[in-house]
C-alpha cells in the first residue's frame, strides 16, 4: 500500500495541458496557428526518417506561405542522447535566433525540440537541467519560446508532457528533464500523418500509450501524499479524477483499435482512434505521472548497447542495437502490475476488463494475474519480444538494471506502493521471460 502520510494529507491536485487541435488535415493549418502565436522565424525539428516522408518540408512550405521564415533541421536522433541533443542545440544557437519551434515526428523529435527550446533561451549545459541525481536538476530561469508539437507517431505523449527524455551515454542510463515550461504550447494531432507508420513502430509506440494510461490509472492517489506548499507542486501529482477520466477513455479506445492498427496500417478508423488514445493518455499521465514500467525502461533502453546483442526492432531503420522506448516500457509491465495489484485490486481488475471486453475476449477474472495476463496477450498479438531475454538481457544483468531503475526516483515516487531494490529485482527477473 502507499506509505502512510505523517501530518496533513494533500487536498489539492493540479492539471495542465497544451492547446490542442485534432483531426485529419489539422496540420495544414499550422501557418495560421504560428502566426497567431506571433512567430516570425521558425525552426522545424525532425529526424531523417520523417523528413523522407516529405511531411516536414511540406508543412514548412505552408508556414512560408503564411509569411513565416521556416527552416527544417532533420538531424534528430531516434532515442535522443546527450550527444545528439547537444548537436541540435549547437545548430539552433548558430543558426538563430528563433522565436518559435515546431517539432514534427515522434517523441524523439519532440523531445529534441524541447531541449533546443530550453537551451537556446536559458544559460548553461544540458546536464545542468537533467533530473538529479543524474544531472543538476536546475529549473529554467528564462521563459521558453512557443513550441508546436506535430506528432507523426501515436504513442509517446511528448506533445502533452513536461518531460524531455534522453540517454546519458557516459553513465549508460536514460534520464530526463522535467519542468512545466517544457510542455508544448500547442499540440497538433493529425491522424493523416501517422498513416505511413510501420507496423513495428505502431506496436512499440502503442505499448507506450497503453502503459501511460495504465500507470497513470494505477498511480499513487494525489491525496495520499503529504500536503505541499504552493511552490513545491510538480507536474506529476498522482492519480486524480481528471487524469483518471483521460486514462479510462484511452484504454477503451486502445482495446478496440490497437491490434487493428498494427494489423492494417491503412485502417483509417483504427489509426484515428490510436491517435486519440495517445492524446488522452498523454493528458492523463502528463499530470498523474507514470511509475515502475517507465522507471525500468530507462536502463533497459540505455544499457542495450553494451550487451553485444544483434537485436534490431522491426520497423526501425537502425544499424545498431536499439530498444524503442515503448517496447522497453512494455517488457516489465506485466510483472510490475502483478506487483502493484494489492495497492488497489479494483483498479487493476477494472483496467483488465476494459482491455479484454473491448477486444472481444473473455472476462479476465479478479486475481493479481488478471491485468498481467491481458497485457501479455496483447503483447504477443502485436509482436512484442517475449521478455528481456529476447533482446539480450540475462540473469547477470539484473543488478545493473535495478541500479539504473532506482535512479528514477521521480517516477518510482508515483508508484502506488513503496518499491525498493529487492522489489525491482523480482520484477526484472520475472520479466526475463514473460511467456
Amino acid at each position: 500500500m502507499s506509505a502512510a502520510v505523517a501530518g496533513p494529507a494533500e487536498t489539492v491536485f493540479t492539471y495542465a495541458a497544451p492547446a490542442l487541435k485534432f483531426g485529419s488535415f489539422a496540420a495544414d493549418e499550422i501557418g495560421h496557428d504560428l502566426a497567431a502565436l506571433g512567430a516570425h522565424r521558425v525552426l522545424v525539428v525532425t529526424d531523417p526518417g520523417v523528413a523522407a516522408t516529405g511531411h516536414p518540408e511540406r508543412l514548412a512550405g505552408i508556414m512560408r506561405a503564411a509569411g513565416l521564415d521556416a527552416q527544417v533541421w532533420s538531424g534528430s536522433h531516434v532515442e535522443p542522447t546527450d550527444a545528439s541533443l547537444r548537436e541540435a542545440i549547437d545548430h539552433a544557437r548558430e543558426s538563430g535566433p528563433w522565436d518559435a519551434f515546431v517539432a514534427i515526428g515522434g517523441g524523439s523529435s519532440i523531445d529534441t525540440a524541447k531541449a533546443v527550446n530550453l537551451l537556446t533561451t536559458n544559460p548553461g549545459d544540458l546536464l545542468d537541467y537533467v533530473n538529479a541525481p543524474v544531472g543538476g536538476g536546475r529549473a529554467p530561469s528564462q521563459p521558453l519560446k512557443p513550441l508546436v508539437a506535430v506528432p507523426t507517431t501515436t504513442g509517446t505523449g511528448s506533445e502533452s508532457t513536461t518531460i524531455c527524455v534522453l540517454d546519458v551515454l557516459d553513465l549508460k542510463v536514460k534520464s530526463g528533464i522535467s519542468h512545466q515550461w517544457l510542455r508544448p504550447t500547442m499540440a497538433v494531432i493529425d491522424p493523416e500523418l501517422t498513416m505511413t507508420q510501420p507496423a513495428g513502430v505502431t506496436a512499440s509506440a502503442g505499448m507506450d500509450i497503453l502503459c501511460h494510461a495504465l500507470e497513470s490509472w494505477t498511480a499513487r492517489p494525489y491525496d495520499s501524499y503529504p500536503r505541499k506548499a504552493p511552490g513545491e507542486r510538480v507536474p506529476y501529482c498522482g492519480a486524480n479524477p481528471i487524469a483518471d477520466m483521460w486514462a479510462q477513455r484511452s484504454l477503451t479506445l486502445l482495446a478496440s483499435s490497437f491490434r487493428a492498427a498494427v494489423r492494417d496500417g491503412d485502417d483509417h478508423r483504427a489509426r484515428t482512434d490510436m491517435a486519440m488514445a495517445a492524446t488522452f493518455a498523454g493528458m492523463g499521465f502528463g499530470n498523474a505521472g507514470v511509475h515502475i514500467p517507465h522507471a525500468n525502461a530507462y536502463p533497459v533502453a540505455g544499457r542495450v548497447h553494451d550487451l553485444g546483442t544483434d537485436f534490431r526492432p522491426a520497423g526501425y531503420d537502425v544499424d545498431e542495437a536499439m530498444v524503442p522506448h515503448g517496447m522497453a516500457v512494455s517488457l516489465t509491465a506485466p510483472a510490475a502490475f502483478a506487483f502493484t495489484h494489492d495497492a488497489d485490486p479494483g483498479r487493476h481488475v477494472a483496467a483488465a476488463r476494459v482491455l479484454a471486453h473491448g477486444a472481444g475476449e473473455p472476462d479476465p477474472g479478479e486475481g493479481p494475474d488478471a491485468l498481467p495476463r491481458v497485457v501479455s496477450a496483447l503483447m504477443r498479438d502485436i509482436g512484442m519480444p517475449s521478455g528481456l531475454a529476447e533482446i539480450g538481457y540475462g540473469e547477470g544483468d539484473v543488478d545493473a538494471l535495478v541500479e539504473g531503475a532506482m535512479k528514477q526516483q521521480r517516477l518510482l515516487a508515483t508508484a502506488p506502493k513503496a518499491v525498493g531494490p529487492d522489489d525491482l529485482r523480482g520484477i526484472i527477473r520475472a520479466s526475463l521471460h514473460n511467456w
